[in-house]
């Protein structure tokens, strides 16, 4: 029978099928449940709530100005991509972000270090590992607004990008006899200290668009698919290589990409739109295959690539089933085909009627999915469902996670991916605490 939290009670975290409750947030409750199992406990990190301002859009150019011409990876892209991507462009409607999982928290891969948005213009960051540091370390900057998304740089040590108006920020921990290099010709960057006991965060680079655009999505090409020491963010589909600070944009006016994600492997690449569409591409030769599902499903508010990188688990604003994109054939083939995973307890108990955001572990046997409405009991809940991917996926409840503080609603959630024993799963809630859940079932 799925585990229910009673209201006025907080989930604590998961061992073997039963979610722990409390009467309210303790760290003394934390090291009983499961602190006694993992030797540490994950105290909830409170930030200053409230609603994400949306700006407004700015006017988009669908002509073939602002291209730019350079040499290697970003020439190869833009030349591949361009032609393919001419009819598809549509302008932005920036009131869409609030229906996309937009990637508010995030944690380090080999560390356990988190780093979420705590405010417009704010990133605050914990390291569980630095006993010292008892309070998050804030990252402010002038040139860091209107923060949209943020993503830790994979085998880049403590780095982090992120995504705001204007450009990309990417911090840099530093230490005494191990100082962070500022790049080249970006020692005019201001308002790079951070507050905080342990690490001193440098503001090390600012990616810069053009036009002071909203950067809505990013994210790192995995490790190692392109030459050393060169790594591609996207951002509305301007490339960057990051070694160099320049990017490339393919095209002007791609304001259409609500999100961004790589497979594991790097051999894909999903792309989906504010319009309901998405486009898988093989990234050996840049091409593409579009996608377009049925107009009563609504938006793309979620994407999750399986470990592997065979499948891709996708949700939508106007659907309580999600859908998994398989591969018939391996890489560079995008011949696939889209299964429903069905999720019957979310529309027999909760009276919802659409996902708004989801996070899968590395490991493939946890699915935390957070929905739109519900009635009294449910509103507001997370609800986790052990999953199984051979021969294709399936889920079954497990039960309900309720945060903490009045009418608490999930803001944004994630997995750390290399915790050894077992998911470990923050959210960020409405009010005002980012909570951590281990979830123990072996």
């Amino acid at each position: 029978m799925a585990s229910f939290p009673h209201p006025g009670s907080v989930t604590v975290c998961e061992i073997n099928r039963d979610l722990i409750t409390a009467q309210s947030l303790s760290d003394d409750r934390a090291q009983e449940t499961y602190g006694k199992i993992l030797g540490m406990v994950f105290s909830p990190v409170s930030f200053e709530a409230g609603p994400a301002s949306l700006e407004e859009s700015e006017g988009q150019e669908s002509g073939d100005k602002g291209v730019v011409e350079r040499k290697g990876l970003v020439a190869t892209l833009q030349g591949m991509v361009a032609d393919s991507l001419k009819q598809i462009l549509r302008p932005i409607d920036v009131s869409l972000l609030s229906e996309i999982d937009l990637q508010g928290v995030s944690w380090h891969q080999g560390k356990h270090i988190i780093a979420f948005i705590s405010g417009a213009n704010q990133v605050s960051i914990r390291d569980y590992e630095d006993k010292d540091e008892k309070e998050p370390c804030l990252l402010t900057s002038d040139s860091q607004r209107s923060v949209k998304a943020l993503e830790w740089r994979p085998n880049g040590g403590k780095s982090i990008s992120v995504a705001c108006r204007g450009g990309i920020c990417i911090w840099t921990a530093s230490y005494p006899g191990n100082m962070a290099l500022v790049r080249s010709g970006g020692s005019s960057l201001r308002g790079s200290l951070s507050r905080g006991s342990g690490a001193r965060w440098i503001l090390v680079d600012f990616l810069r668009c053009q036009n002071d655009e909203q950067i809505s999505a990013l994210s790192w090409s995995p490790c190692g698919r392109y030459p050393e020491n060169v790594y591609a963010i996207f951002s509305s589909f301007t490339i960057w290589d990051v070694s160099q600070g320049a990017g490339t944009p393919i095209r002007r006016g791609l304001g259409g990409i609500s999100m961004l994600k790589w497979s594991p492997t790097g051999d894909y690449f999903f792309a989906s739109r504010f319009d309901g569409t998405f486009c898988l591409w093989e990234t050996n030769t840049w091409t593409s295959e579009p996608w377009s599902l049925s107009t009563g499903s609504g938006s793309v508010t979620g994407a999750l690539w399986d470990p592997e990188g065979r499948f891709i688990l996708i949700s939508f604003s106007k659907s309580l089933t999600l859908g998994s994109v398989h591969f018939s054939s391996k890489p560079p083939s995008l011949d696939a085909h889209l299964l429903p995973v069905e999720l019957p307890e979310l529309a027999s108990m909760t009276g919802s009627d659409g996902i708004k955001k989801i996070a899968w572990d590395a490991s493939g046997e946890r699915l935390v999915v957070s929905y739109k409405g519900g009635d009294e009991n449910y509103k507001g809940l997370i609800a986790i469902y052990d999953t199984r991917r051979t021969p294709i996926v399936s889920a079954s409840l497990v039960g309900f996670i309720r945060g903490p503080g009045e009418n608490p609603e999930a803001l944004s959630l994630s997995f750390h991916d290399k915790f050894k024993q077992g998911p470990l799963l923050s959210v960020c809630w409405s009010t005002g605490f980012c909570c951590t859940y281990p979830l123990i079932f072996r």
